[in-house]
């Protein structure tokens, strides 16, 4: 994605596209569309081998990027990710990791980021929630206090690979009115996952029910309140890049099918691609991709710099690619007329994980939303 890599990049995120490429072929992932697990361990387990879960942890606390910016490093998996349609929990597993690396205790990092970083646990975000706080920033799970611990009640959903969890970092309200996050196991009396259908025919979703889940203190992650409330945002902004970097990739190989496809299906004795009507909407379509490039690595560089503007960047990209990913997806479809719209066909699994990127961790409404309190509350303050 980005203008210049270094050859350690480019050949990281070689390596992850022919892994990715080996693994996970289309027709795998067809076979596996009624799989609730939608992925094997061991595909997470040598992924973390190959270094993505690794990246957004200092080397201090066992991980390491391949450039030291490792927001940036992170977006080139995720970008063969969403060219491959992959499995597995990227994006929700690399949130949990970092959250641990960034504010756990030293007793929290001993325990859980060993296995985190080797794949051999997984982590989910249970962040969002179902009507009535389904908009973006609402939580309504409670943490109530009682005799120095914390019993949660609630549900969120949807939660990233909720079903092949060991851990969920769980962002809850506190009795304060405060967010306060609590990093908890899968097996813990009380949590309930059911699983949710969705679009995507790689990845799985679940809803997980709370029910009077007792949580010693030791189980808090960071601290309450207005720290709390910055590490989550965190949290959402590395949530974001990565779902952005995924959304990119998928307009990138849907645009590449198509390309192929118009130059070599003809009509009437010509390619297709040789219509000047095509033409001015395949301009269009590429503008778009490369206008998405330019967003996401932006967002990223951003997010990587922990810069001020980093959330107005991600609430812009998602307000941008949310629109466009899908219009490019659904205009390939289009050129591809009938056999588009075949389930055998490989379109449609670009088109269906971008349709629901475009709704995880807000929803357009809600980012241009966002985007215009921020820009509203720098001009105040300016004046």
């Amino acid at each position: 994605m980005q203008l210049e890599l270094t050859a350690e990049q480019v050949f990281f995120a070689e390596t992850t596209r022919k892994f990715l490429t080996d693994t996970c072929p289309t027709s795998r992932l067809r076979e596996r569309r009624d799989d609730p697990a939608g992925f094997d361990r061991d595909f997470w387990r040598q992924g973390a081998d190959l270094g993505w879960t690794s990246l957004l942890v200092s080397e201090e606390d066992g991980g390491g990027s391949v450039s030291g910016q490792g927001v940036v490093d992170l977006t080139l998996v995720a970008f063969e990710f969403g060219r491959q349609a992959a499995p597995g929990p990227l994006t929700t597993a690399n949130v949990v990791t970092a959250a641990v690396a960034r504010a756990g205790t030293a007793e929290q990092k001993a325990e859980l980021l060993p296995d985190l970083l080797a794949g051999v646990r997984i982590g989910s975000w249970a962040y969002a929630e179902p009507r009535p706080a389904d908009r973006l920033g609402a939580v309504g799970l409670r943490a109530t206090r009682r005799h120095g611990e914390y019993v949660l009640n609630g549900r969120k959903a949807p939660a990233e690979s909720a079903g092949m969890a060991d851990l969920f970092l769980v962002t809850a309200i506190d009795d304060d009115g405060g967010l306060i996050q609590f990093l908890v196991p899968a097996g813990t009396a009380g949590v309930a996952v059911h699983p949710m259908h969705t679009l995507d025919v790689a990845r799985r979703f679940g809803h997980v029910v709370f029910d009077d889940v007792t949580v010693p203190a030791s189980a808090v992650l960071g601290d309450p309140g207005p720290a709390g409330a910055a590490d989550v945002e965190r949290q959402l902004q590395i949530a974001l890049v990565i779902q952005l970097a995924e959304m990119v990739g998928t307009m990138d190989r849907g645009l590449e099918l198509t390309t192929d496809w118009l130059f070599n299906r003809y009509s009437f004795g010509r390619p297709l691609a040789s219509y000047q009507a095509l033409k001015h909407r395949f301009a269009d379509m590429r503008a778009w991709l490369e206008a998405g490039h330019a967003v996401a690595d932006a967002a990223a560089q951003h997010v990587q710099d922990a810069s001020d503007r980093a959330g107005e960047y991600v609430s812009a990209g998602k307000s941008f690619l949310g629109v466009y990913a899908l219009e490019v997806l659904q205009e390939c479809v289009q050129f591809h007329g009938g056999i588009g719209v075949t389930f055998e066909h490989d379109l449609h699994l670009y088109l269906r994980r971008a349709v629901l990127d475009s709704q995880l961790y807000g929803t357009i409404a809600d980012h241009r939303e966002r985007l215009t309190s921020i820009l509203e509350g720098r001009e105040h303050s300016d004046g």
